[in-house]
């Protein structure tokens, strides 16, 4: 079956776009210009995934998002007009798996797309890229062992301590996803009140030399200056 894609976006131009460019994709689109609409159908018949326009006539994107988050772990991207650093931090604090801002080539959108469900287990389902063997799986770059606290880069054990090991299992588990410092610091150092901003980017520059003693031509960790970091999205990662 061709993975089901839900476009919510008021502008019936921008619609037609996405659609005829993920049709042409082996996806199959559906649209709805309102965000009620969008929650009546995701009850319905639940979608591969949603593109959630941010500025909709009834409500805001984001509120429509925490609705969705309410009642189903459907993959969101948020389309918006506004680049602004701020609506896209938002978009990502709140859990959005990936965030694209107008004017934006279709293709990419449609690389997005194919990105995000993959990461989020659904790409045996979706369709392959033109020219991508049938049935090819990248190698995994990055494996994470959460048993045994331990994680391979390209073959070989990672010797990092307890926070190190939270810290790029984290990254790991939604690669391409921007995790602010205050994030991180929750999810890893959880109530230790002692820890600080800086502590993250210690432990990211002691991650990062460990990873480039393996792979020096590599960046793995990405650098989101005023938000955050990231996991390479094109890491192929295994947890």
């Amino acid at each position: 079956m061709k993975p089901r894609v839900l476009i919510v976006e008021d502008e019936p131009g921008i619609a037609d776009t996405l659609q005829y460019a993920l049709r042409t994709e082996g996806f199959e689109p559906a649209w709805c210009a309102t965000g009620e609409e969008a929650l009546a159908r995701i009850a319905a018949e639940p979608p591969a995934l949603v593109i959630l326009d941010v500025g909709l006539p009834d409500a805001s994107g984001f509120e429509i998002f925490k609705r969705i988050r309410a009642t189903s772990d459907v993959p969101v991207v948020f389309l918006t007009a506004r680049s602004d650093e701020i609506d896209r931090v938002v978009g990502l604090e709140l859990g959005a798996d990936d965030y694209v801002a107008k004017p934006f080539s279709p293709r990419e959108l449609v690389a997005r797309v194919r990105g995000v469900l993959r990461r989020a287990g659904k790409g045996a389902s979706a369709p392959a890229a033109a020219g991508a063997p049938a049935g090819a799986a990248p190698p995994r770059v990055l494996v994470v062992d959460e048993g045994r606290m331990q994680i391979r880069y390209h073959g070989r054990l990672l010797e990092l301590s307890r926070y190190e090991f939270g810290l790029l299992k984290t990254l790991a588990a939604r690669p391409g996803h921007v995790f602010s410092r205050d994030a991180l610091l929750e999810r890893v150092w959880g109530n230790d009140t002692e820890s600080m901003d800086r502590t993250v980017d210690a432990h990211v520059k002691t991650v990062r030399a460990k990873m480039k003693a393996i792979a020096p031509d590599e960046e793995p960790i990405r650098t989101h200056r005023g938000s955050g970091y990231s996991l390479a999205e094109d890491l192929p990662t295994a947890t």
